[in-house]
């Protein structure tokens, strides 16, 4: 009886020991899993850091084309209301002028028909 608790203790020990392994195997290939994961998120995150970078830098550039922008409009509007507020008399003045030629022309091409 006693062999039989040698017997029985030796491959025990073994199987506990196996079984460790099996569980540390185990733990380390979940941990390379892990570290690939966590490796891929790394690069995911500088990969978008770089891209908000650029994107910020280009949101930079429009928004000071569109300030330029505004300003040439700006003026081009102040000028258009220079000219509103002018002597109207010389607006109808050329719309009278333009009228007269008009009618000169559309004369001549009927007249030469």
């Amino acid at each position: 009886m006693r062999r039989a608790g040698l017997g029985e203790g030796g491959p025990q020990g073994n199987y506990v020991a196996s079984g460790y392994s099996l569980y540390e195997e185990e733990n380390e290939h979940l941990q390379e899993g892990l570290k690939a994961k966590v490796h891929a998120l790394k690069h995911l995150s500088i990969d978008i850091g770089n891209e908000v970078k650029y994107q910020n830098k280009m949101l930079g550039e429009m928004d000071s084309d569109f300030d330029s922008t505004g300003g040439l409009l700006g003026s081009t509007m102040g000028r258009l209301k220079l000219l509103a507020r002018g002597s109207q008399t010389k607006v109808y003045c050329y719309m009278l002028l333009f009228a007269l030629f008009v009618f000169i022309v559309l004369y001549w091409v009927i007249k030469l028909r």
